[in-house]
């Protein structure tokens, strides 16, 4: 069963905590982290490039000029791709779509995954609560400072301390999520992550079954 010290916001050790096994100490599976992070990644992909092919393009219908008989190439629309405004021909277009399907069961232990390498790390932090004397991202800013965390950290705030989410927004290299929409794309992209103690009983008891 792994342990993970407790720290206040001042940066004062509190204790220990033992952690779930079942969800902070499963064992590597670094093929399932993968498959999970590119499935999110994927659906986070937005279209950019944007083609008109001939059913797109502006123009009349009407066959130019006849099949036969004047000497010209036959052709049978000014929208043809070959033509100079005419439409363009396996171009990319904006009815892409990139998502790829991952079961519910996958993201779960991607999840339960994630964090358990976070803990095998020891770059999982966990506080006793999320809570400041006063409500500025100054003093937000300094607290993480006290924590030791010099980069990315994700900070997952529980339902009872979400309203002190919008005191880290303006943090640099500090990113805020409810912990109820944890995912492994946001856990793996942040070298830390913070948690307090209300946010990990939370997270053992959505997960300790699965």
């Amino acid at each position: 069963m792994p342990k993970v010290a407790v720290h206040n916001l001042t940066g004062k050790k509190m204790g220990d905590i033992s952690l779930s096994e079942s969800v902070f100490g499963l064992p590597s599976n670094n093929s399932l982290l993968h498959q999970v992070y590119v499935a999110l990644s994927a659906g986070k992909r937005k279209v950019i490039a944007h083609t008109k092919g001939r059913s797109d393009r502006k123009g009349s219908g009407k066959k130019p000029w006849k099949q036969k008989g004047t000497g010209r190439a036959r052709t049978g629309s000014v929208k043809n791709p070959i033509w100079r405004k005419g439409g363009v021909t396996f171009g990319p277009t904006k009815n892409r779509n990139f998502k790829r399907d991952i079961n519910k069961k996958m993201r779960q232990k991607g999840i339960m995954i994630a964090l358990s390498e976070k803990t095998r790390s020891k770059d999982l932090m966990i506080v006793d609560e999320i809570k400041l004397s006063q409500k500025k991202t100054k003093d937000f800013s300094k607290s993480l400072g006290k924590l030791k965390i010099d980069k990315n950290v994700l900070i997952g705030f529980s339902d009872k301390e979400k309203d002190w989410r919008m005191f880290s927004k303006n943090i640099d290299k500090a990113n805020n999520i409810l912990t109820s929409n944890l995912n492994v794309f946001d856990i793996l992209n942040n070298k830390y992550l913070l948690l307090s103690k209300d946010s990990v009983k939370y997270l053992e008891d959505k997960y300790k079954n699965k």
